[in-house]
């Protein structure tokens, strides 16, 4: 029986509970990745960083949509973005490839994972003042997932072209290490969640949409590919839009 100055327990449907499981098996998806990295199943790792993507896509999503959102479910989605796109990608490339030069390979993972968990924590702080970067058109740095897609580039290479020769260790390094500055530079990239789409524009919009699940399918490696130079593109584009503004 509940008592007077007691506030009664809220509780959750299941399907309300759904976001959250999406987030965890999330987190199972990219604790399992550093696993098969570690076993040289580097393939099967960079798979199921994309499913980590995926599912991060739609937890706070459906989360919102649902009426579900709370303060354990940003956090846990916090720390599930932290360990699928900054420590999960930098040591699938430093198994991958990076194992020959230990001193050097490893400080360019931890520069990555560093990089990546200020640029998370600085976005959290973010989004609880007044003036939210994740209310406006633009970020500042480049989103902790686009991040991780970006770093994994010579491993989609590799994989379309697995004959060819890949990076030098001391020149890939140099691109996390990179990869990771972008994750907390100043730089204005495009925010997608701002981004509307005219109804006359949707018929175009579903078709581009197809194309590009098409090639994934078709394609899977150089259309990721594409698409992180597309993405790349768009954060020259955000720069010229935000001196304009």
């Amino acid at each position: 029986m509940t008592q007077p100055n007691e506030k009664p327990e809220r509780e959750f449907s299941l399907i309300q509970l759904l976001p959250n499981a999406l987030t965890i098996a999330a987190i199972c998806a990219g604790l399992t990745a550093i696993r098969l990295a570690a076993q040289d199943n580097h393939l099967l790792a960079v798979k199921l960083i994309l499913v980590a993507g995926i599912l991060d896509g739609l937890d706070g999503r459906l989360a919102r949509a649902l009426g579900s959102d709370s303060e354990m479910g940003a956090e846990l989605d916090s720390l599930a973005d932290f360990l699928n796109f900054g420590v999960a990608p930098p040591l699938i490339l430093y198994f991958w490839s990076l194992q020959d030069i230990r001193g050097i390979g490893w400080f360019a993972a931890l520069v990555f994972a560093m990089c990546c968990v200020i640029r998370l924590a600085r976005f959290n702080v973010g989004i609880k003042s007044p003036d939210s970067e994740g209310s406006g058109a633009f970020f500042e740095g480049v989103p902790s997932p686009a991040g991780a897609f970006l770093v994994m580039m010579p491993l989609y290479w590799s994989f379309a072209f697995p004959e060819s020769e890949g990076l030098p260790g001391l020149v890939l390094c140099l691109y996390i290490i990179l990869v990771g500055l972008l994750l907390v530079s100043q730089i204005p990239t495009w925010s997608f969640k701002a981004t509307k789409v005219p109804r006359k524009n949707l018929k175009y919009f579903f078709f581009a949409i197809s194309i590009i699940f098409a090639a994934v399918l078709t394609y899977p490696w150089i259309t990721l590919m594409v698409l992180c130079l597309g993405y790349v593109s768009t954060v020259g584009w955000a720069w010229v839009q935000s001196k304009r503004a």
